[in-house]
């Protein structure tokens, strides 16, 4: 079989502590997992089941990077995330046991060009062109699992030019992290590679050219972006 042209590599995200890197499958995201969060966009809080999305690999984008203002939006907004590393199969799961899948965390943006979202929202289309475009899922290096500890009420914030906008705990989540990949896990075959964003703390807004942003998560190398002129 002869391909009649080549495709980029897979993306791969750095570890710290070895020289492997993690080659990315998919990316999985979850909408409204914090109340303030919700609520502060004018959505209800759902605690009936996640509500889930997907970004495109050709999406992500690594930490330290300049990004030219995303295309088609005069609104895009950070948001700032724990993302999980699968690094074991995971199919039907049960909460108590998905632990077991998790390879590792980072710290991660969940760009998002919010005018198109919302225009989509209100028409009941799909997010796909609010989420899911080129740069739209920055990510720091991965630590490992075992060298973060478990997920509790580590403190979670987003700098914006040096001025904190997002600041909250990993514990105001409202599915825990074993209860998201359980729930996914009955949608999808977990493999490793896949990454799933957990959602944003309140706090979320608009980004300019010039811009500097830092995330951060307690245990975890910080995340960092700038945004650069528009295309």
């Amino acid at each position: 079989m002869t391909l009649l042209f080549d495709l980029p590599a897979v993306p791969t995200v750095p570890v710290l502590g070895t020289e492997g890197r993690y080659p990315v499958r998919r990316i999985f995201c979850v909408g409204r997992n914090y109340a303030a969060h919700a609520l502060e966009l004018g959505n209800a809080v759902d605690r009936e089941a996640p509500i889930w999305f997907n970004k495109a690999p050709a999406a992500l984008c690594l930490s330290g990077e300049t990004i030219p203002y995303p295309p088609g939006t005069a609104n895009c907004h950070y948001e700032m995330e724990l993302v999980i590393a699968i690094g074991a199969p995971a199919f039907r799961v049960a909460a108590e046991d998905a632990m077991a899948a998790v390879y590792g965390y980072a710290c991660g943006l969940d760009m998002t060009r919010r005018d198109l979202q919302n225009a989509a929202k209100a028409k009941g289309y799909p997010w796909d062109t609010g989420k899911d475009f080129e740069n739209g899922a920055v990510i720091a290096p991965i630590t490992p699992a075992g060298q973060f500890g478990a997920v509790a009420d580590q403190r979670i914030t987003l700098a914006q030019n040096g001025v904190i906008k997002q600041d909250g705990t990993l514990s105001d989540m409202i599915w825990s992290v074993p209860e998201l990949i359980a729930d996914l896990s009955r949608l999808y075959h977990l493999e490793p590679g896949d990454l799933i964003y957990t959602g944003t703390p309140a706090g979320v807004g608009p980004v300019s050219p010039g811009d500097v942003l830092k995330g951060t998560i307690d245990g975890l190398a910080p995340v960092a972006l700038e945004i650069g002129a528009a295309e």
